[in-house]
């Protein structure tokens, strides 16, 4: 009874009652879409979707329409002329040292070793460098241990240390790189 009291109270004050006929009307359109999005958990949901939809429609339209075609780099590609660069190779003796073991037991490397140098000019002017070369080499390798062999890093490393002292050895002469052809630790 408390309820039928309030009723008439109401509408004294200008609100519209329960069953009105403007408020069950269904709203159409963007009133529909706006009513839905004062719920939270479509908002939450819906925020999230629709930045990823506009971050990939824009990335989508970054990507196929103002990116520029990669066809001037391919014709580019086309015109380089297929003739291999200047490069002499100049094979050093192979080279067996005693390195120190973690145990105390004898332990050998043997390291086959090919130089890679600018040009055959380059190449006969090494040739009266090359026991400077191997003294330099052979010093390093006496101090190397097994541990500091282990790995692609280990191995890594060792090549450039080589090039570093063959380049100073060398020096009025710049070796490219040091390429290993053999390296057996026993």
């Amino acid at each position: 009874m408390a309820k039928k009291e309030k009723a008439p109270d109401a509408e004294a004050a200008g609100e519209k009652p329960e069953g009105d006929a403007t408020e069950a009307a269904p709203k159409k359109g963007f009133g529909k879409i706006l009513a839905k999005l004062k719920n939270k958990k479509v908002l939450l949901i819906g925020a999230p979707v629709l930045l990823l939809l506009l971050g990939g429609g824009g990335a989508g339209a970054y990507f196929f329409v103002f990116k520029k075609s990669d066809t001037t780099k391919e014709a580019k590609a086309d015109e380089l002329p297929l003739t291999p660069p200047k490069v002499a190779f100049s094979d050093m003796q192979d080279i067996l040292v005693n390195i120190q073991s973690n145990d105390g037991t004898p332990a050998y490397l043997k390291l086959g070793v090919s130089l890679e140098l600018e040009d055959e000019a380059q190449k006969t002017a090494l040739t009266p460098l090359m026991p400077r070369i191997t003294d330099q080499l052979q010093a390093y390798l006496r101090e190397l241990r097994l541990d500091d062999l282990k790995g692609s890093a280990g191995v890594l490393r060792l090549k450039e240390e080589l090039l570093r002292r063959v380049n100073v050895a060398a020096a009025p002469y710049k070796v490219r790189d040091v390429l290993l052809k053999e390296m057996i630790v026993q």
